[in-house]
């Protein structure tokens, strides 16, 4: 039996999420079945330490294993998003609203060749790419893309120890808000 995923009391599922660098500037962007792109995150269990849920999304996700990264750094505190009205489920309890997430840079210390998507009975991803570093924050849901800013901007200057690189030309007034907000 499935453990269920830690929702607090105002409504925010405890979860996880995983920005996997290739060393080289890009992150692995994972596509979702038969739909659009993210990445790897996953529920928390009520039992379960942050960087335990991390490394067991890892794996059940995209097939790595602990030796095949390199834990760069974790966010500070909790990054929280709500769902759009339509996708709360009001008959479920207890009511999940959105999610608070605690993220993790990783970096790839093996090869591409040992990422998998066959590691569960539904695998959630069947394709992945890798992304210049800004990217994933276009592709991802309308409603994440807040929480994908603050996250890369924390993480960045982990990632890239003499600064991140600076956001697209497509780029809106109000991301760069939520990234200097973030700083400051």
């Amino acid at each position: 039996m499935r453990t269920m995923d830690f929702i607090d009391e105002q409504g925010f599922r405890a979860n996880v999420g995983i920005i996997l660098t290739d060393g080289g500037g890009h992150v692995l962007l994972a596509g979702r079945r038969g739909g659009g792109w993210q990445f790897p995150q996953g529920g928390i269990r009520p039992e379960e330490s942050t960087e335990s849920a991390m490394f067991r999304e890892l794996r059940e996700e995209v097939g790595l294993e602990p030796c095949d990264v390199e834990l760069v750094g974790v966010t500070q505190g909790w990054l929280r998003y709500r769902l759009p009205e339509r996708y709360i489920r009001r008959e479920r309890r207890p009511l999940c609203i959105g999610q608070k997430q605690r993220w993790f840079l990783l970096q790839l210390v093996s090869t591409p060749e040992r990422l998998r998507f066959d590691m569960t009975e539904q695998p959630e991803f069947d394709r992945y790419r890798w992304v210049d570093y800004w990217r994933p924050v276009k592709e991802v849901v309308y409603f994440k893309r807040q929480v994908y800013v603050r996250a890369l901007g924390e993480l960045g200057k982990l990632a890239f120890p003499e600064g991140p690189p600076p956001p697209p030309a497509w780029w809106p007034r109000r991301w760069q808000r939520a990234l200097t907000d973030h700083e400051s």
